[in-house]
């Protein structure tokens, strides 16, 4: 049996967590358009009779500007030295340029093998795919290049069936049933976030944490779930409210339908917005709501 880690890195908004989502079958990280959707660590687990792959979805790499995005960093750094195999994602639709192969360099560096996945190949020319593919080489980047679409599956099954051969021989890491190493509760939380950063523009999203306060099954087959979503203005509180409670009604059901798609039961949720001056920048902050550094594997 072949077993290991792959840690998938890559700019902010390449597609790192929708790739990681069709690899695995499973939702096991959120999505949106917006950079830094992903703030934590999270392994999304690929079991098969043969092998099993725990692929390890990074936050994207993006200027720190604040305490929370440095920790967001050395998620990545720690990440990229504790797998047996590392796979950047580039978005095709941007195209590729020398940041790119710049961070590519670096972490080639490290010694641990690489690959590349090129992403979002159903939105682009098709005429610039071997274009872009020319850059790898006049970079001087032997690597092995898929480009994919996760949206649509391309070529996902040739990268799949690739980072197996690419395992050591090895033991199941996790049990057979297990598809990630979160639990139901901060799922219940991303759900939240992802639907606030689909609705909501520019900065408000990336200043939103979310506290749950209360995560129950009740005897009558209801979850109830009761959280708070903290912001760091007053101007912040009143958008993410809107006239006449409009706003935080809508984002609320629009999350609840997806906590009842994936718990598979009903939910009764009620939401609560807070102020928390720059809670990104209060390492206190960022402990009670959930943002520890990361160890090694």
């Amino acid at each position: 049996m072949r077993s290991g880690y792959v840690a998938v890195i890559g700019r902010a908004n390449a597609g790192k967590s929708t790739l990681i989502n069709v690899l695995v079958g499973e939702k096991v990280s959120i999505v949106s358009p917006k950079p830094q959707t992903t703030r934590d660590r999270i392994l999304g687990v690929l079991t098969e009779d043969d092998y099993q792959i725990v692929f390890v979805d990074t936050p994207g790499i993006y200027k720190a500007r604040n305490e929370l995005t440095d920790r967001m960093m050395r998620s990545v750094e720690t990440s990229a030295r504790s797998v047996d195999y590392i796979l950047y994602v580039v978005d095709g639709h941007d195209g590729v340029g020398e940041e790119d192969f710049a961070l590519m360099r670096k972490y080639k560096e490290l010694g641990i093998p690489m690959a590349i996945a090129y992403t979002k190949i159903d939105i682009m020319p098709k005429e610039n795919i071997p274009l872009d593919m020319a850059k790898f080489s006049d970079a001087g980047l032997d690597l092995d290049v898929f480009p994919v679409s996760a949206r649509k599956g391309r070529n996902v099954k040739a990268l799949k069936e690739f980072l197996v051969q690419q395992m050591p021989e090895g033991e199941k890491i996790f049990e057979q049933e297990i598809v990630s190493d979160k639990s139901e509760k901060f799922m219940i939380a991303e759900i939240m976030r992802e639907k606030i950063l689909l609705k909501f523009d520019k900065e408000i999203p990336h200043g939103v944490a979310i506290v749950i306060n209360v995560f129950r099954l009740q005897e009558n087959g209801v979850w109830e779930v009761n959280l708070d979503i903290v912001c760091e203005r007053a101007s912040h509180k009143a958008i993410l409210i809107g006239k006449q409670g409009k706003a935080i009604k809508e984002v609320s059901s629009f999350a609840r339908q997806d906590m009842e798609k994936f718990l598979g039961a009903k939910v009764f949720l009620t939401t609560y917005v807070k102020v928390k001056e720059d809670w990104r920048d209060r390492p206190n902050l960022l402990k009670q709501y959930g943002y520890e550094e990361d160890e090694e594997f």
